[in-house]
């Protein structure tokens, strides 16, 4: 990777600098932490980057920070500090997720990983392609830097999607996995929205459940009534101990239901079965975590994916697990 050529494109040829410490583009200047470039506004900064560039927030800034998607930033950060190891089914995980995907056409790319986390999708792309950029709008970021320490071809940096700094057209291929549901504006608008930054996209986006037996459908108004409630408790103990608690009381015995009655060719009408069937415990508690601890999901219909024809020329939907993925072609 040229680290001088990818900059170039994503920041236009607006001379620049890059050290250990700070970044400065054009007359903006940000500070860099252990590799990460911190494209936040101030406000934004989290507690973790406050204390290592050592500034308090300000009488103001903190009514400021309340504007945008503070609990998004703490929640996932939170979740990603305490899972934050690439375990052994992320690289079955990766592969359903690219199904769609001609890795051969990645070769030579530079590709934005939108939405990050931990970066265990980056951690098997980086191989396929000349450049990842990754993105996380939380401290989930310097785990990702941790974690691909030894991929020199990736760029980290802490930034919000809403407001992202980088040019148009700048990379050839984002994928954004499990992330625009969560955002408090509508992630259909959202995935439009992307269409100016790559001519190629890969979007998971929870789905409506369009394809599945009505009582999932009850089910799921069950759980969505619990996670209201219990999302809004910001006690780590308690959500590492409810996490605990759903993982081995319902998603375990559902897992171990459905591998019984898939016997009899019947375990997929199990919920949570053919999503978690063969996962560890940590990843399926990982998975509740995320599902439970945040204020705000969406769903979507294929007939919503598809209405996104309107900006792209070609939709592809997978078929496969976990629905929907799905490609955007402009």
């Amino acid at each position: 990777m040229n680290v001088q050529h990818a900059l170039s494109r994503l920041f236009g040829n607006t001379s620049f600098a890059l050290s250990e410490s700070q970044f400065c583009v054009g007359d903006k200047t940000f500070p860099v932490i252990g590799g990460v470039i911190v494209l936040l506004d101030p406000s934004q900064y989290t507690p973790q980057v406050r204390a290592r560039l050592n500034k308090p927030m300000s009488l103001g800034e903190d009514q400021k920070t309340m504007l945008f998607a503070k609990e998004i930033q703490t929640s996932f950060g939170s979740e990603w500090q305490r899972y934050k190891s690439i375990l052994p089914e992320h690289k079955r995980e990766f592969d359903m997720y690219f199904d769609c995907v001609d890795r051969d056409s990645l070769q030579g790319k530079m590709l934005c990983d939108l939405g990050c986390g931990i970066g265990r999708w980056s951690y098997f792309v980086a191989d396929l392609c000349d450049t990842v950029v990754l993105v996380d709008f939380s401290d989930a970021i310097f785990e990702a830097r941790e974690n691909l320490k030894d991929k020199s071809n990736c760029l980290f940096f802490m930034a919000d999607i809403k407001q992202l700094p980088f040019n148009d057209s700048s990379f050839d291929f984002i994928f954004s996995l499990g992330v625009l549901h969560h955002l408090p504006t509508n992630c259909i608008d959202e995935v439009r929205s992307l269409s100016r930054f790559a001519p190629e996209l890969l979007i998971y986006l929870y789905y409506g459940l369009d394809n599945r037996p009505f009582y999932f459908r009850w089910i799921f108004a069950l759980a969505t009534g619990v996670r209201t409630r219990v999302s809004t408790i910001d006690n780590a103990l308690f959500r590492v101990a409810f996490a605990k608690i759903v993982c081995l009381t319902i998603y375990c015995p559902a897992v171990l239901l459905g591998t019984f009655l898939s016997l009899f060719k019947i375990g997929n009408l199990i919920p949570l079965y053919e999503g978690y069937r063969g996962n560890s415990l940590k990843r399926i508690e990982q998975d509740v975590y995320d599902r439970f601890f945040t204020q705000i999901e969406q769903r979507v219909t294929k007939k919503e994916i598809m209405s996104l024809k309107d900006t792209f020329s070609e939709i592809v939907i997978s078929e496969n697990l976990p629905y929907w993925h799905f490609t955007c072609k402009k």
